[in-house]
């Protein structure tokens, strides 16, 4: 009786770098080859994914073992995170409530600049780490009379910050092994795809800088979702994630194009409704207990200038001059809304349905390309939606070795290590933002070109599996 080949595709068969990567361990997977019983696809990538993660948290050994404490070593070794900072800075260290309206809490500590998801997922921890650290909660007395300055070098607050970067990253080591769960299960047919999330280099190296990973997680899920035709659940996911960070609010444009294709307006509506209601039950506590507090993120944001990693950096380093943050938020809002028609007109004029994550990191991408800043770990934004959109290795590659030089840059030029010997404008980070933004680009001409052109996209070419019928007839 002749061996049924198994039903995904794996990748040394069909993707051209994969084969040629095979040929040093016995060549791409026969037709008769079953694998092993126990290293199924899901299992070999979240034991990776384990892996990589581990990496990354050994590439910031340097900087815990001295808690952070050496100016110049966070950047040399590129070993830099927030959290340390921001456990000290933001008041977790007095267990301070992000959105307490207390007038001496807000004389010591700033206001929390992230969405309340972040929020609340950092003073939760904070909580965590200091019964880790004494067994028991410690009594902050002593600390409401020492000068804020001064706490980040407490020897008691030291053990407790790294308590709390070692609580944080267990956590954040559950949500990035729930993604690659989320990734792999959302093309039945392609679980291996999400390899190319699992060994990262992006998720390595910038899964520990700040909480993104929070979102990321939320997108995951919510694309796994609309992949199983759970529009409700697809809402919920994105409200959530929209309380985290904005940016996951974008795949409602996605399901607009889609749901206008296929004629699924109740669709549309049920995902926006319950994103909506997710969002505001989320936000409600915090907005609650501070509104002002609350407003925080909003003004941040946009009262910001021109900040690290992005074009109109470049632009006013170059051209040597100020450019307000009233035109950078003109001139973002401006492109991004074009970029979104853009999106919307490619969209339908597609000869198939596009899917939801190619529309998603198109989306998303246009953001990122005209941001106020582009933190290094803002590439974890794209990255589940970019494996899922063209899961083909070598444009992974292509896309993330950029986003690996752009990684280097930003702590080298932060160290002060690309200023010329002579003095002036540090030229070589300008070059590594344009080159970011150029890989960033190709990616998204590739998927572009994948949805003008679906014989190109490598899902539909090896069995794309269309939404059930029932959500086709459910606009009557």
């Amino acid at each position: 009786m002749e061996p049924q080949v198994p039903d995904h595709v794996h990748p040394t068969r069909e993707d051209p770098v994969a084969r040629s990567l095979s040929e040093g361990i016995g060549g791409p997977m026969g037709t008769r080859g079953a694998g092993h019983r126990w290293w199924t696809p899901l299992r070999v990538v979240l034991a990776l994914t384990a892996l990589c993660f581990a990496l990354g948290m050994v590439q910031k050994q340097s900087c815990f073992e001295d808690t952070w404490s050496d100016g110049q070593q966070r950047y040399a070794h590129m070993c830099y995170s927030d959290l340390p900072y921001l456990y000290t800075g933001r008041g977790m260290v007095e267990r301070a409530w992000p959105y307490t309206e207390d007038a001496e809490v807000r004389s010591r500590y700033e206001v929390m600049e992230y969405p309340v998801g972040i929020s609340y997922w950092a003073w939760g921890t904070a909580w965590v780490a200091q019964v880790a650290d004494h067994v028991g909660v410690p009594d902050l007395a002593d600390r409401a009379r020492q000068p804020v300055d001064s706490l980040f070098g407490d020897s008691e607050v030291q053990s407790e910050i790294r308590w709390y970067v070692v609580v944080n990253a267990l956590g954040l080591a559950a949500v990035a092994l729930l993604t690659a769960w989320f990734v792999s299960r959302t093309h039945p047919r392609r679980p291996w795809d999400a390899l190319m999330y699992a060994v990262s280099p992006a998720l390595a190296l910038t899964a520990l800088v700040n909480w993104d990973l929070l979102a990321v997680g939320f997108v995951a899920a919510a694309t796994w979702a609309w992949s199983r035709d759970k529009p409700l659940l697809t809402g919920v996911l994105i409200g959530l994630g929209t309380a985290t960070k904005l940016y996951p609010l974008f795949l409602l444009g996605g399901i607009l194009v889609i749901c206008l294709r296929d004629r699924r307006l109740r669709d549309v509506a049920v995902a926006t409704g319950a994103a909506a209601a997710a969002w505001v039950l989320a936000d409600l506590p915090a907005y609650l207990s501070g509104p002002e507090e609350w407003r925080v993120f909003w003004s941040f944001n946009s009262e910001r200038g021109a900040d690290l990693g992005s074009v109109w950096l470049v632009a006013q380093q170059a051209l040597d001059t100020t450019i307000s943050a009233h035109t950078i938020n003109v001139g973002s809002w401006l492109f991004f809304g074009a970029w979104c028609l853009g999106v919307l007109v490619l969209g339908l004029r597609a000869p198939e349905t596009p899917r939801l994550a190619q529309l998603g990191f198109l989306v998303v991408a246009g953001f990122l390309l005209v941001n106020k800043v582009y933190s290094p770990q803002y590439v974890l934004w794209l990255l589940p939606l970019a494996v899922l959109a063209r899961p083909r290795w070598r444009d992974q590659l292509v896309w993330q070795a950029g986003e690996v030089l752009y990684f280097a840059s930003v702590w080298w030029y932060l160290g002060g290590y690309l200023a010329p010997a002579g003095g002036g404008d540090v030229g070589f980070y300008w070059v590594a933002i344009l080159a970011r933004v150029a890989c960033e680009l190709y990616l998204v001409g590739i998927v572009a070109r994948d949805v003008l052109r679906p014989r190109h996209d490598p899902v539909r070419e090896t069995g794309w599996v269309a939404p059930p019928p029932r959500s086709r007839a459910l606009v009557g």
